[in-house]
């Protein structure tokens, strides 16, 4: 299957087209017109420092159902406790230049370019992309951050400088999509902490038939705001 070269205007194939890898496109720009276009097809952007644009649609696809969190012993007493202040889009920029951070024996973060910081800031002040931040006395401890269209979060990435405190985060974001009505949580490629998490594979095609479905319902637009949890 070949790769797309994308032109200048905000168009992509269909998902359906991606090589085996889950790579579709690549070029174009970043940006929040395209990006929502992107999303709103079931594709994301994934590239390195010095790469083109490159934009994928994996299958299979990992998500997580907003009830479906798997939460551990430990975590429900973190969460009991109240050991982490738990915030929402108070931190947007922090929690993104986070992510993008170096992390000990992880790969993650590389992806996280400068353009791309960038890209998901603007998002940010135009009511799309969210945080989700988890706070130990008075520091950011940790969090994630994402996108959110229709009925649907896109999850982006996460990060912990404190033991539990990205799962406090998603514990919190999967406790927001409950309260709101949310079909599903996006983690866009399987790992096995997603999966520990609660989070499962669907095939891409029941992915995009999801989507097109959850996209019916209105985009939750503007800064969020976090009530108490259900623990």
């Amino acid at each position: 299957m070949p790769v797309f070269r994308l032109p200048a205007e905000p168009v992509f194939p269909p998902a359906e087209l991606a090589r085996e890898d889950g790579l579709l496109a690549v070029g174009g720009d970043l940006s929040p017109e395209r990006l929502i276009m992107a999303y709103r097809m079931g594709i994301f952007p994934w590239f390195s420092e010095g790469q083109p644009i490159l934009w994928w649609s994996p299958d299979p696809r990992m998500a997580l159902e907003p009830s479906g969190l798997a939460v551990s012993r430990r975590l429900k007493r973190t969460l009991k406790k109240k050991a982490f202040q738990i915030t929402v889009d108070t931190a947007f920029d922090r929690v993104v230049e986070a992510c993008a951070g170096p992390r000990s024996g992880e790969r993650h973060g590389t992806w996280i370019t400068p353009e791309m910081i960038r890209a998901y800031g603007r998002l940010s002040r135009e009511g799309y992309a969210h945080s989700f931040e988890a706070w130990h006395e008075g520091e950011l401890a940790g969090g994630l951050y994402g996108v959110c269209l229709g009925g649907v979060f896109f999850g982006e990435s996460m990060f912990h400088r404190v033991p539990d405190a990205s799962k406090a985060a998603l514990a919190a974001l999967a406790d927001y999509a409950r309260r709101h009505d949310f079909d599903m949580i996006d983690c866009q490629t399987p790992t096995g902490h997603l999966a520990r998490m609660g989070a499962g594979e669907i095939s891409r095609g029941v992915f995009l038939e999801r989507l097109e479905r959850s996209l019916l319902k209105k985009t939750p637009r503007g800064r969020w705001t976090m009530g108490p949890m259900e623990t």
